[in-house]
């Protein structure tokens, strides 16, 4: 098993300077050693900073953006294009995350193009995909995150699928305090595991799957017993150094 994945989504939280102040902070608290791979995702403001404190300090931490246009450049009042990423030193970007898709409409097409504009130009796409509580009710899981999934990732080669990360992420669990359990989040893992090595042979089998959706230090260690579960994107609890720190302790050995 590859090495897990801790990817810290802040959202729209944190100016600049106390974006800098967290990571000061975090520093002193996050697992030393390369057993587990961190990345931290601010605020496109913040990107600048947190990316020259993360080249110019002793800072084993990935830079990580959280969304991004799929053109280069042009008239797109707003937007923020993967090479500019490039230039600040991000390392991943987030793609497809569900508040993305509800909040502003972002279909399965426009996340393909993001993927595909993220691996031209050298960044690890982390795709999401998630069902609505809706969709899981009416026993729609498996339909709803393959199908995200597939298209998202429509197009890409399997040299090019070992750049990415997946992330399942409930949308019924979200902010709202309520992880899935384990069971649930194993059951799509591993239809996600098997969808990929169909699609891509050996090199789908190696993509990482992270799990998102209301991870805490209370339900992380339950989590990371599962080998299915490659790493984690943490929404509210990455905003508070010591939650965070505690989630990537957790993490940490991977299950043999």
């Amino acid at each position: 098993m590859q090495q897990r994945l801790i990817a810290g989504n802040w959202k729209m939280h944190k100016t600049v300077q106390e974006a800098l102040a967290f990571i000061q902070e975090f520093a002193k608290l996050a697992p030393q050693g390369n057993q587990v791979e961190i990345a931290v995702a601010p605020p496109f403001l913040a990107l600048h900073a947190v990316g020259q404190s993360l080249g110019d300090g002793d800072y084993p931490f990935k830079l990580a953006a959280q969304d991004l246009f799929w053109e280069e450049e042009g008239a797109f009042t707003g937007e923020i294009s993967a090479p500019m990423l490039k230039h600040l030193g991000c390392h991943y970007v987030i793609i497809g995350h569900s508040e993305r898709r509800r909040l502003f409409g972002e279909t399965d097409e426009e996340a393909n193009k993001k993927v595909h504009a993220a691996i031209r130009h050298g960044l690890s796409p982390i795709l999401c995909v998630g069902e609505s509580l809706q969709e899981r009710q009416a026993g729609r899981t498996s339909a709803i995150v393959r199908e995200q999934a597939l298209r998202g990732l429509q197009g890409v080669s399997s040299e090019a699928i070992q750049k990415v990360t997946l992330a399942y992420e409930p949308v019924w669990a979200i902010g709202t305090g309520h992880a899935a359990s384990v069971v649930q989040a194993e059951e799509v893992h591993t239809l996600l595991r098997t969808t990929f090595q169909e699609q891509w042979g050996q090199a789908g089998q190696e993509i990482r799957i992270l799990y998102g959706g209301s991870v805490t230090p209370e339900n992380a260690g339950e989590l990371f017993r599962s080998a299915h579960i490659n790493g984690a994107l943490v929404g509210k609890a990455c905003l508070n150094p010591q939650a965070f720190a505690k989630i990537i302790h957790l993490a940490s050995p991977i299950p043999q």
